[in-house]
């Protein structure tokens, strides 16, 4: 009896353990407290974002023994909000035929595989298989592209018992599948990235492909390797219907390292045209920390949302100062189309989802002034919204912008310059530094200011996410202060004093206490 007791409180301790132990990793140094990041293990790509019976679910390119880059598994999270994720056991384990790399999910609706037993529809995840006995051995056809589904909803997954279903043709980089329903010829269509170029197959089951066209070779930035394509459909503001390819790049971006460029074009079922000329370069994110962005599938009509992995993956991502945990995910932006002077440009937002996280227990701060320095947060825990409204009409300042920053001295500072239209993220004080010598620099990205400049920030604990009037330009940054950001002030430089509105709103963690 007394051993029965004992044992009983041994399981009941060990539990307790690992649940305190969870809570505490969730809530260590460093840790997001509003973006999605692993309980332990490296985290980079997120894989098969789909939809289905109310639920979002985030599989990701995921490493469980170490905190930095090994065999690659898909680890799974599901969400009804977007914003807080339950972690569900390993979708994808690494197999015979290699680790398990990127790629997406669908689902199909209309059984054109012929995986469906009973009422539930089945996921199909399609990936990108990556041999390291053949790399090792020089082989260039190291990468093929397989699948596997779920008749649970995404619980459990059989892999396809002949893949893979697209064989490589001697490509050294040939991954990271893309696939979506192309309803007026009822097939599947995949965008696959090889090297330096997009490739277009396309299917009627998803297991068998054929090779339709290719993009890119001569289009775009081309400063590195073409990873992570995504192609999707979008009803532009003026109501035309357009495709967008979202194509991620590393290195070779803006600010250096890893980045993602779009282009904008019309998509026949087969091939993508470009409406732009081939050596304009569009920037779906300035800033040094978001890399390899792609959309949910199985979304209502019209919505198109994409995540990204906040880091820089050839500069500093196995090195960052975490401990027991790497990465974590951007905020799931809402993008629209919007037609423009230029022509077609992607904005983007925090999802509507994101109001959920207001903390209504905490002070909202407001404040309507002119601007000579202004503190609008001391001593206080910074993780927050801020909403800024910077009036330019009356006044002619060179400079307007905000730093954050502790009592060490440590700051980020985010800045307009009105003389060079610009705008800035400064982190060369930031804090942590010593991992990388590339980390510590200003970042700039080209923006012509009106009259009116508004802000959206999302401040957290170690990175900001900054939207410029409406979305029109967006720059997210990483950081790693020794001690918390707890101090927010606006500033400017020259000319008389701007009528700026700000608006500091406190955000929730979406961590269990």
């Amino acid at each position: 009896m007394r051993k029965t007791i004992l044992h009983s409180f041994l399981i009941l301790f060990f539990f307790l353990a690992l649940s305190f132990s969870a809570t505490a990793q969730r809530n260590g140094q460093h840790r997001p407290q509003f973006h999605f990041s692993p309980e332990r293990g490296w985290m980079n790509d997120p894989n098969g974002l789909v939809y289905y019976e109310g639920e979002y679910h985030l599989f990701y390119q995921y490493y469980p023994n170490a905190t930095v880059w090994g065999p690659m598994h898909w680890a799974h999270a599901v969400s009804k909000d977007l914003m807080h994720w339950e972690d569900l056991p390993i979708a994808l384990y690494p197999d015979s035929l290699g680790y398990i790399f990127s790629g997406s999910a669908v689902v199909d609706e209309f059984n054109t595989t012929g995986f469906q037993r009973g009422k539930e529809k089945p996921i199909v995840a399609i990936f990108t298989y990556h041999n390291m006995e053949y790399e090792k051995a020089g082989r260039k056809d190291r990468e093929s592209q397989g699948i596997a589904y779920s008749l649970d909803k995404g619980r459990t997954w059989t892999k396809y018992a002949h893949n893979p279903v697209v064989k490589n043709k001697g490509d050294e980089d040939f991954r990271d599948p893309k696939v979506f329903w192309y309803a007026p010829k009822k097939i599947w269509c995949m965008t696959l990235a090889v090297h330096d170029h997009a490739e277009i197959y396309v299917s009627k089951n998803l297991k068998d492909w054929k090779y339709a066209s290719a993009f890119g070779k001569n289009d775009g930035a081309h400063g590195g390797v073409w990873e992570c394509p995504d192609l999707s459909r979008y009803i532009a503001s003026d109501g035309k219907e357009k495709w967008v390819l979202m194509q991620n790049l590393n290195p070779g971006a803006l600010n250096g390292g890893s980045g993602v460029q779009y282009f904008v074009g019309n998509f026949d079922g087969e091939k993508f045209t470009n409406d732009n000329p081939s050596d304009q370069i569009m920037w779906f994110d300035h800033g040094t920390d978001n890399y390899a962005g792609v959309t949910w599938s199985g979304l209502p009509a019209n919505r198109n949302i994409v995540i990204g992995w906040m880091s820089n993956w050839v500069d500093y991502a196995q090195s960052v100062p975490t401990v027991d945990w790497r990465s974590a995910t951007t905020i799931p932006r809402d993008i629209k189309l919007v037609k423009t002077e230029s022509g077609y440009r992607l904005t983007q937002l925090p999802v509507k989802e994101f109001k959920s996280l207001v903390d209504q227990s905490s002070n909202l701060i407001r404040n309507e002034s002119s601007l000579k320095d202004s503190i609008i947060l001391q001593n206080g825990k910074l993780q927050h919204c801020l909403n800024l409204t910077f009036n330019l009409s009356d006044a002619s300042p060179t400079e307007v912008g905000f730093k954050l920053s502790n009592a060490l001295n440590e700051q980020v500072v985010i800045g307009f310059d009105l003389k060079k239209n610009q705008c800035y993220v400064d982190r060369t004080n930031s804090g942590k530094h010593e991992f990388s010598t590339l980390f510590s620099a200003i970042h700039h990205a080209d923006y012509v200011f009106g009259k009116q400049i508004t802000v959206k920030a999302l401040i957290d604990v170690a990175s900001i996410e900054l939207f410029v009037d409406e979305g029109k330009l967006a720059m997210t940054e990483i950081f790693f202060p020794n001690t918390n950001f707890d101090k927010l002030t606006l500033f400017q430089q020259g000319g008389s004093a701007t009528n700026v509105k700000s608006e500091l709103i406190p955000i929730q963690s979406i961590w269990k206490k």
